[in-house]
């Protein structure tokens, strides 16, 4: 176990170091960064005014009014964690407080082995909350989360179970489920139990082996044996088809393949990272200002709708992956974030203040196929928006991302 422990210490500082030292790219938004973070700031105190006490926000429905979900939805954890983001830059009591007030309603998750999504929910929100200010209260949170994901696990599988099945023998993984071992490594980094970690690693090597196309693109969903853990099917939900590639799935597979290279230092998460990085920005139907379309395989293109949240989530990952890269790689992962994040802020897509009922980004899709959260806001987006923003600003300036929290 302490081998295991020792190996993540010294992978993370020395990924931290890398982070530190490197100044890739032009900088060329740097100067406006404070601005566009202090807008969000704005414009999500105004939010706060619009939410119910004891609901998360959602999106919008149709007739523009707000769509709440309850601390169950997937969704839950990415206001209160925009909230927290938004107080590293500055600190702020008002949306401190407004972020503490929902963590309470969300705490109760904590216990919630019905879905994968903990990660998400937990570490978006508690995680922040404690990198913000560290308590034994937020330690107790992800550690009792952890376990509530890690009691989906399968052996036989080798998963985290996403969506509960109702067919007999079924077990499915959708490559999103990537996003939620940040929690588990985290478990193991504060309690010395290797448990979480080995879990965490087995569903990686896992999705690496059966998700992956060979030009690295990412089925969104695989079907197992829940008996034997062969694969029966490779499918999609919320993609154009079972052979097309969904944006927002390639940016999970992107997002959490970094993730696991900063948290073992694998080699062979970083070169699948890489891979898939060079996939998406080299794709023919990727647009100039490269903001994905909902597919990169849509049926409609070029009139397809784009997804903001797909953009957002992806210039996140590849600031972080461009710090585990040296010289023109390092560059040009850089550079493309910088290019997504400007088109972002720009008028296109950034809400004015008061406007979009205090959403920052327009222009996501959630699941085209089932006709939900069709252009239109998303917490998600607006979180990666904010964590992309922030991990650009310290960056460009030569710290690591963490040099930039701060407390009252």
């Amino acid at each position: 176990m302490k081998k295991w422990i020792g190996l993540g210490i010294v992978c993370l500082l020395a990924l931290a170091g890398s982070a530190q030292q490197q100044k890739p790219g032009s900088q060329k938004l740097l100067p406006q960064v404070d601005a566009i973070l202090q807008k969000a700031a704005e414009q999500y105190q105004y939010f706060a005014s619009q939410i119910p006490d004891t609901l998360f926000p959602k999106s919008l429905k149709k007739d523009g009014s707000l769509e709440t979900s309850k601390s169950w939805w997937w969704c839950s954890g990415f206001y209160p964690g925009t909230l927290l983001y938004l107080c590293t830059n500055r600190w702020n009591d008002s949306l401190y407080n407004e972020a503490q007030r929902k963590l309470a309603t969300l705490e109760r998750e904590k216990f919630n082995t019905g879905t994968h999504d903990l990660g998400f929910m937990m570490y978006c929100s508690f995680g922040n909350n404690n990198l913000l200010k560290p308590s034994d209260k937020n330690k107790e949170i992800l550690l009792q989360s952890a376990r509530s994901l890690a009691s989906r696990f399968s052996p036989v599988t080798g998963c985290i179970r996403s969506w509960n099945a109702k067919k007999p023998d079924e077990f499915l993984v959708i490559i999103d489920n990537m996003m939620n071992l940040e929690l588990l490594t985290y478990a193991t980094k504060v309690t010395g139990d290797s448990s979480f970690y080995k879990i965490a690693v087995t569903h990686a090597n896992t999705t690496m082996k059966n998700h992956f196309r060979p030009d690295y693109s990412s089925f969104h969903v695989v079907e197992y044996s829940e008996k034997t853990g062969a694969v029966t099917k490779r499918r999609t939900q919320q993609g154009a088809n079972d052979s097309s590639a969904w944006s927002r799935g390639q940016g999970w597979a992107l997002y959490g393949y970094t993730l696991m290279y900063r948290e073992t230092g694998d080699q062979k998460y970083l070169a699948l990272a890489n891979h898939i990085a060079n996939y998406i920005l080299n794709h023919p139907n990727l647009p100039a200002d490269k903001i994905p379309y909902w597919d990169f395989n849509a049926p409609t293109l070029p009139n397809a709708p784009r997804d903001a949240s797909a953009g957002a989530l992806i210039a996140s990952a590849l600031l972080e992956l461009s710090t585990y890269n040296k010289g023109p790689q390092a560059t040009t992962l850089f550079n493309a974030s910088e290019q997504m994040l400007t088109a972002l802020a720009s008028k296109k897509y950034l809400s004015p203040y008061g406007e979009n009922k205090g959403f920052l980004l327009e222009h996501s899709v959630g699941s085209l196929p089932q006709n939900s959260e069709v252009d239109v806001p998303l917490t998600y987006a607006d979180y990666y928006f904010v964590e992309g923003l922030l991990r650009y600003k310290a960056l460009s300036n030569g710290k690591s991302f963490n040099d930039l929290v701060s407390s009252k």
